[in-house]
């Protein structure tokens, strides 16, 4: 068994030799074989009556007539087999997801979703020779996500994109609108771009030039090197873990305006930080201003990064974005089952999993982490569970900081 899989841009048709759908395929086959089987027993036992004897032409013509129909039969049987197994791949792979019949579809929209030939031509097995553009069939179940959609590519191709409602793109990302589809039209000049020149690297790290949306809030110059709290693990205590092997390159997921990456970057580690504009702000922009390499991704995505090439992922309130909306309610421990599993996937032998100041909103919640944590066997170098005030009225509210390092599986 296996599978055959095309990689097409940044989409990826897969056709798996055993799908969900294996045992109704089977049955439609094996049915097709034996109907086959009884017309073919039928016609060549078939005997004529003895009044029909005296007459070997008529015979002979009768029994042509019913072998033709017999044939016939069996070709519709064939036809009609192979329609409905092809009908189940493309209910399967989700191809008839989008409704181009829907009124008011943008002809860009309609132009990207359209199937387009397999670049091989076509599939034996399945009978697919068509496939769609890489976009989340999500878009196309849901009326609000298709409607923001239907907006996102309104436009027209080859001019200047016009203005789109401010955070548009977080809506549909909220969604499970990913990825999004491609647009044919040229983006306008961007604030930071209208707002002069940038200071060098890495005098950049800690004075981008302002933004109009965003200009330096979320810059904090003391996280990670003036502890406030006994969940605050030191940046440079947490290097000295990683041991001979050290940190070289790390992500860091809902990394906001990029203070990690900047305080990592100073130490030369390279971090690469998951982002989304927020609020009008344009984090992405402030982000590459400063000089670092933001990524628009939301947790709940499965992270585009080969298995295992992380010396360290740090992840602080994400652990709770990590569900939704892909997988519903955030508090589900499914839903922390696959983000922590896709962070293990990224994370190299013996890399460090950092998990800074998570907000513990209950007993239960904290349990759920601690037990898939214990799932994976990770080695605890440092585990410190507090109390941190929230707000100036003297709010305590309880906080997990740990430093964990990947297990040597083989």
């Amino acid at each position: 068994m296996g599978s055959v899989s095309l990689k097409i841009g940044n989409g990826t048709a897969r056709f798996n030799r055993a799908t969900l759908c294996s045992s109704a395929v089977h049955l439609l086959m094996l049915s097709s074989i034996v109907t086959t089987n009884l017309f073919a027993f039928y016609v060549f036992t078939y005997s004529p009556s003895h009044s029909d004897t005296s007459s070997p032409l008529s015979h002979s013509s009768k029994n042509i007539s019913v072998i033709s129909e017999h044939v016939a039969l069996i070709l519709r049987e064939i036809e009609e087999s192979q329609r409905r197994l092809r009908q189940i791949e493309r209910d399967l792979s989700g191809f008839d997801f989008f409704d181009s019949s829907r009124r008011n579809i943008p002809p860009e929209l309609h132009t990207y979703l359209a199937s387009h030939p397999l670049p091989l031509g076509r599939d034996a097995r399945s009978g697919l020779t068509h496939m769609l553009s890489s976009v989340s069939h999500q878009c196309g179940k849901s009326p609000s996500a298709l409607d923001l959609l239907t907006q996102y590519m309104s436009y027209k191709a080859y001019s200047i994109c016009p203005s789109l409602e401010p955070g548009i793109t977080q809506k549909l990302i909220s969604k499970a609108c990913e990825p999004l589809p491609r647009r044919r039209c040229l983006t306008k000049p961007s604030g930071s771009a209208q707002s002069g020149s940038r200071l060098p690297f890495p005098q950049s790290l800690w004075n981008p030039s302002p933004l109009p949306s965003t200009g330096t809030s979320g810059i904090d110059k003391r996280m990670w090197v003036k502890p406030r709290w006994k969940n605050d693990f030191l940046i440079d205590e947490v290097l000295v873990l990683a041991g001979s092997g050290g940190v070289k390159i790390g992500f860091d997921i809902g990394g906001g305006a990029g203070n990690f990456a900047a305080r990592m970057a100073e130490r030369n580690v390279t971090v690469v930080t998951s982002v989304l504009n927020s609020g009008g702000k344009l984090m992405n922009e402030l982000v590459a201003a400063r000089g670092l390499f933001p990524i628009q991704i939301t947790p709940s995505q499965n992270f585009p990064f080969y298995d295992g090439i992380f010396d360290l992922v740090h992840i602080s309130s994400a652990l709770d974005e990590g569900g939704a909306p892909a997988m519903g309610t955030v508090h589900r421990p499914e839903a922390l089952e696959f983000l922590m599993f896709d962070i293990d996937r990224i994370i190299r032998t013996n890399g460090l999993l950092w998990i800074d100041n998570y907000h513990c909103s209950s007993d239960e919640r904290r349990q759920d982490l601690t037990r898939i944590i214990e799932r994976f066997r990770y080695k605890k170098l440092k585990w410190v569970v507090g109390e941190k005030e929230v707000n100036s009225g003297g709010q305590m509210q309880v906080y997990l900081s740990a430093i964990l390092q990947k297990p040597d599986r083989g």
